[in-house]
């Protein structure tokens, strides 16, 4: 069992918080597979944004409800790279993906390259925007 004190201090420290944000991407990564939509709730952050490769927008709720209703499914999210920047309570991660999309009942493959902009608040990463493009 490991001291909650010492878990504390480590907090402040690069490696846990690039550790924190790896698992949150993880994590997200399950989530979008199952429409887990209590851990993406808790992942992304109630002002979030995500604009798609078309540049259209999509708020947290626009992307609940898009799980909610079926209207997508992620049955496969293959990380294919994921570099994590710091900078104090902000961090971008960029990353590029190949997945298999299902969006009104047509699956199709998709390779996507990814911006993420994360804040640490209240002590939680919390996902705030996204920029999503398909490599030429």
């Amino acid at each position: 069992m490991s001291d909650p004190q010492s878990e504390k201090q480590n907090d402040t420290h690069t490696d846990s918080d690039e550790q924190q944000i790896l698992a949150l991407h993880e994590a997200g990564d399950k989530a979008l597979m199952t429409a887990d939509l209590a851990v993406l709730s808790q992942i992304f952050a109630d002002d979030y944004v995500q604009y798609n490769e078309a540049g259209q927008a999509f708020t947290k709720q626009d992307i609940l409800n898009n799980f909610r209703t079926g209207a997508i499914r992620y049955p496969s999210i293959i990380s294919t790279a994921r570099k994590i920047r710091l900078f104090g309570d902000t961090a971008v991660v960029h990353g590029a993906e190949s997945d298999e999309v299902e969006t009104n009942g047509k699956r199709s493959a998709v390779r996507y390259v990814y911006m993420d902009v994360l804040r640490k608040r209240d002590g939680e990463w919390k996902l705030v925007a996204s920029q999503l493009a398909r490599p030429g």
